[in-house]
């Protein structure tokens, strides 16, 4: 509400408009404070630079999957940002279709859920491609089998894992996949008027085109919305770029994880021996009781062991390293 004006202000002022000091048109001119509409029925929770780093951790997701999802489907994949925004949740569930394909995941450490969403007809190409297709969509959808949710639970989880990298910037997660959902009414994570962030990823699977969106409610990212500025991300990539390269690999081949076999013994026997093996047979190996067993890494002789038992299953105790000149 304006200032009110007393009598003696109001007669000084048409004193001094009558004498010439105020000029009317001056007063008109003067310029007006611009006034930005504000909706509360859609806070602005999320800003340009919050939408711009999630774009850039996205960006780096993207090509996680464009070289680890080769690796299930055997097939080239391309996927890149389509677009960010920030709508309601009921907006989004309300564009969702049906079937749909909905991952519900715990975004631990922090304090609730976010979804990733697939296209029906990228889910039907994976399913098609995974049991020996040539990764072809279905001409008409329809619901997903429980063998078929089954398989694409393996492919979302795989997606999921894939989160932790681009994020070590900002937070080191550790989620976990709570559930698979083909039916957005199921999958009510955070109240319909709370606001979301929405990243777009385009996916193509040989010709297949399709999109993931991943949606990210406010109040599971509000405890790291400081650390979702450019700022913030480059200054942490420069620290993690000055540490030593070499060491870096090494630690991620440390973790990648290898077959190991022990081999009690070997055999021969003729065709015929073969054919006619039946229950309770006896196979000579060419080991003795007290010989140590050839312990192999991948399709490499590393080790040797001696047989025994650990708790409830059998095991090896290594008895000497193979080395390479060997």
């Amino acid at each position: 509400m304006g200032e009110v004006l007393s009598q003696n202000e109001i007669d000084s002022l048409l004193q001094a408009l009558s004498t010439g000091e105020l000029d009317v048109d001056e007063m008109k001119s003067a310029p007006e404070k611009s006034v930005k509409n504000y909706d509360f029925k859609r806070p602005a929770k999320f800003s340009k630079e919050h939408l711009r780093t999630l774009e850039i951790i996205f960006e780096h997701y993207g090509r996680l999957l464009s070289t680890n999802l080769p690796v299930y489907l055997r097939k080239t994949v391309q996927v890149s940002v389509a677009s960010s925004e920030t709508v309601t949740f009921s907006e989004f569930t309300n564009a969702l279709s049906n079937p749909v394909v909905l991952g519900i995941i715990n975004f631990a450490p922090m304090a609730g859920d976010i979804i990733l969403e697939l296209s029906t007809n990228i889910g039907f190409a994976i399913l098609d491609r995974m049991l020996g297709g040539a990764g072809k969509p279905l001409e008409k959808n329809r619901e997903f089998s429980e063998i078929e949710l089954s398989i694409l639970d393996k492919i979302m989880v795989t997606c999921m894992q894939l989160l932790r990298e681009p994020w070590k910037n900002v937070v080191d997660l550790d989620p976990f996949m709570e559930r698979i959902e083909t039916n957005a009414q199921f999958a009510q994570i955070i109240a319909p008027n709370e606001m979301i962030a929405i990243v777009t990823l385009n996916i193509k699977i040989g010709d297949v085109e399709g999109y993931m969106n991943a949606c990210l409610p406010y109040i599971t990212l509000e405890d790291i919305m400081d650390k979702l500025n450019t700022k913030f991300w480059f200054s942490t990539m420069q620290n993690a770029s000055g540490e030593n390269y070499a060491e870096y690999i090494s630690s991620m081949i440390k973790r990648t994880d290898i077959p190991v076999k022990a081999v009690l013994g070997k055999s021969v026997v003729s065709v015929m021996d073969f054919a006619g093996l039946q229950v309770g047979d006896v196979i000579r190996l060419d080991s003795k009781i007290d010989d140590e067993m050839e312990v192999y890494v991948g399709n490499i002789k590393k080790f040797t062991a001696l047989p025994g038992t650990s708790k409830d299953n059998y095991a090896v105790r290594i008895t000497s390293v193979v080395r390479e000149e060997e």
